[in-house]
């Protein structure tokens, strides 16, 4: 979409506001962040001013009408785009999982079920009699943390166990047959015979397989050091293998006598229904009368629920995430004490007031002004941009959510929030202030003088920003292309693998985090609407337009061949960055009322103002129309093995019915992941 757009502003910007710009106030230079004739183009509009030759004339503000015509074009081309590429999305999101069939489709997720409806039967008894289909199934979530506690313990256990037993054996017992490891994803099992068969398979695989006796005067066997006695003062050593054998067949025991046991019923359930229909009716409909009570909506993954989070009480969830939302933003303005210095060296009469020497120093040399005044400041902003979102992306796995793609929604929120606030804001309004602190007083005071700080400030910023673009796309891009990261600590994690269960993960790919990403494409899209009609726009676009044609082949290569990404929304993230589109169009329109009012234009800029609230309007209308549909499958969507009986009917009574006569033939990439997949906490079942 982004690339969509950016070609056509970018024609029109080259073609039309490019010549207006250069006829009325000059172009900038990419080398210069001043316009090449010398002129200011935010002077105020009837006052003399002085052209590169030195001659005094006459400002005409005849040109800011245009200013007008094109903020309103590519407002409402932005709109246009954005409506469109919904519009394709919603399409092929109903029709694929209008299409299918998983647990997941037909699985509600009931929230603040009260203490009186805390059963199985209950929970059933009451949605039957709403007449809209059958329960298959329910799994209420109970308060498990014991068994999931002990399965922790297990696994710790157990890779000790490997350790030791693979040291014993040496490299030549040790499989590394990276195409069949023989660490599986744990499944459900039913049946008390699976259990035994499986862990006789886990045995003679650990233990390395009747073949693979190793005798007592081959190598000497492991030991370690345990601690005992009053306050574990007293220690000794003892054989490795078999502690953490006997360990481990004690925590096995804890956790069988664990899986008998009764634990207390929570407010959350998922609840299987036996058809798509009758699941997208309850989870679009209200179920209760009483405000937060019996709560329907669709359900995650299997594979994607956070079960530890699954018996957080409500209070102690919501607790988690005002206490983390607060902490974000308090964060957000602690990160003005980094980011203010360096916003401050875009201002060469902030840097003379903080260090003089070095202020006259940047004066003289040209070069070194350019190092300091745009490239120190846009290498620090690219550097924060991609440090902080492993700690946003902390809190959000904190935060007590239920499944990894609302975790993964919220970083995405997190991320930008501090993109924009930090990285654009700040540096917008306070880069080119030589009284920092008293600006920030201003614009707090007087929400007025904000239109006009952005307005003074943006052009003036718009080489810092185009640095920052070409950064993320030609310098970043092929670094991620790369995956530098994972690709310089693979010998660092292959020098500590030992055990085959190491190995196996070695060869794992990255995870593709889509919250780490997605903010600054975001970010770099709202530039360019922002900056779209100012005389640096056509540079700012085309440089965008590069960003955005890098960004889609690297990304795509990545997903297809390169990551993997766990789990996903059904598309969730869009709507996301819709509405952050729509709030840099906000931005944008708020700039341009005050670069037009500057120039005393006042006129023009007044007409901007409708623009603001016909924008707000349609996140509303957007909000209403479009949003549920990327939530929810539409009835008249979901297809069964016979619709197309019915489908042949609603052609000769002339009923236009969606594409797709019959579910498709070949599974999709869901039903394969989840054949067989149920809704229970793999602690109870894992073998």
């Amino acid at each position: 979409m982004s690339i969509k757009f950016l070609t056509v502003a970018f024609l029109l910007a080259a073609a039309i506001m490019a010549p207006i710009n250069a006829h009325f106030v000059g172009l900038p230079s990419i080398f210069d962040d001043q316009p090449s004739n010398g002129t200011s183009t935010l002077g105020v509009g009837g006052v003399d001013w002085v052209d590169g030759k030195g001659h005094k004339k006459k400002a005409d503000t005849s040109y800011l009408w245009s200013y007008l015509v094109f903020t309103y074009t590519f407002t409402a081309l932005a709109l246009y785009f954005i409506m469109s590429e919904t519009n394709k999305i919603i399409r092929v999101r109903q029709d694929y999982l209008g299409s299918q069939s998983t647990i997941t489709d037909r699985t509600i997720r009931l929230s603040g079920i009260p203490p009186d409806l805390r059963s199985e039967e209950k929970i059933s008894e009451i949605l039957e009699k709403l007449q809209i289909g059958k329960v298959e199934s329910v799994t209420i979530c109970r308060n498990w943390k014991e068994i999931d506690n002990l399965m922790d313990e297990r696994a710790y256990i157990l890779r000790n166990l490997e350790r030791v037993w693979t040291a014993y054996l040496g490299n030549k017992g040790v499989q590394r047959n990276i195409r069949t490891p023989y660490i599986s994803e744990p499944g459900p099992s039913n049946e008390g015979n699976d259990d035994e068969d499986a862990n006789e398979q886990e045995h003679d695989r650990l233990m390395g397989g009747s073949n693979n006796h190793i005798t007592a005067y081959e190598k000497p066997r492991p030991t370690t050091r345990i601690w005992y006695g009053f306050l574990k003062l007293q220690s000794r050593k003892v054989d490795a293998i078999d502690y953490y054998e006997e360990k481990l067949r004690k925590v096995d025991e804890k956790i069988e006598a664990a899986r008998k046991k009764d634990y207390k019923p929570t407010a959350l359930a998922f609840v299987t229904m036996d058809s798509i229909p009758a699941c997208q009716m309850a989870v679009q409909a209200l179920i209760d009368p009483i405000p937060m009570q019996l709560l329907a909506t669709p359900a995650p993954a299997p594979s994607d629920i956070v079960w530890s989070n699954t018996y957080l009480p409500r209070t102690s969830r919501m607790v988690r995430a005002w206490s983390i939302s607060t902490f974000v933003t308090i964060l957000s303005i602690f990160w003005l004490i980094p980011i203010a210095p360096f916003a401050s060296l875009l201002n060469l009469c902030s840097v003379k007031k903080v260090w003089p020497e070095l202020g006259d120093f940047l004066g003289r040399h040209e070069i070194g002004k350019a190092l300091v005044q745009t490239g120190l400041p846009t290498l620090v902003v690219s550097l924060l941009n991609i440090a902080v979102p492993y700690l946003y992306d902390y809190l959000s796995n904190m935060q007590g959510m239920i499944s990894q793609s609302e975790v993964e929604l919220s970083v995405i929120s997190k991320n930008f929030f501090f993109t924009f606030f930090n990285v654009f804001f700040v540096v917008t309004v306070f880069g080119t202030a030589s009284n920092l602190w008293g600006r920030i007083e201003d614009s707090l005071t007087d929400t007025r003088k904000l239109a006009y700080t952005l307005a003074e400030s943006v052009e003036s910023l718009a080489l810092f920003y185009t640095n920052f673009i070409l950064l993320q796309g030609i310098g970043f891009f092929p670094l991620r292309l790369l995956e530098f990261g994972s690709v310089s600590l693979y010998p660092v994690y292959k020098m500590s693998a030992k055990t085959p269960r190491d190995y196996a993960e070695l060869i794992q790919p990255p995870i593709f985090k889509y919250g780490f990403y997605l903010p600054t494409s975001i970010l770099i899209l709202i530039l360019c609407i922002v900056y779209s009609v100012l005389p640096a726009g056509y540079q700012v676009l085309f440089f965008g337009l590069m960003y955005f044609v890098f960004g889609y082949f690297t990304y795509k290569y990545q997903l297809l061949y390169a990551m993997d990404n766990q789990q996903h929304a059904t598309g969730g993230a869009w709507t996301m960055i819709c509405y952050r589109i729509m709030l840099g169009l906000g931005v944008f329109q708020v700039t341009m009322a005050g670069v037009i009012a500057l120039k005393e234009a006042f006129t023009p800029a007044a007409l901007v103002v409708p623009l603001i609230g016909f924008t707000i309007w349609f996140s509303y209308f957007y909000g209403r129309t479009y949003e549920p549909l990327t939530k929810y499958i539409a009835l008249r969507s979901i297809r069964r093995e016979d619709d197309q009986d019915i489908n042949i009917a609603d052609e000769e009574i002339g009923i236009a019915r969606p594409p797709g006569h019959i579910r498709r033939l070949s599974s999709t990439v869901d039903e394969e992941r989840e054949k067989g997949q149920k809704f229970v906490n793999p602690s109870l079942v894992v073998p």
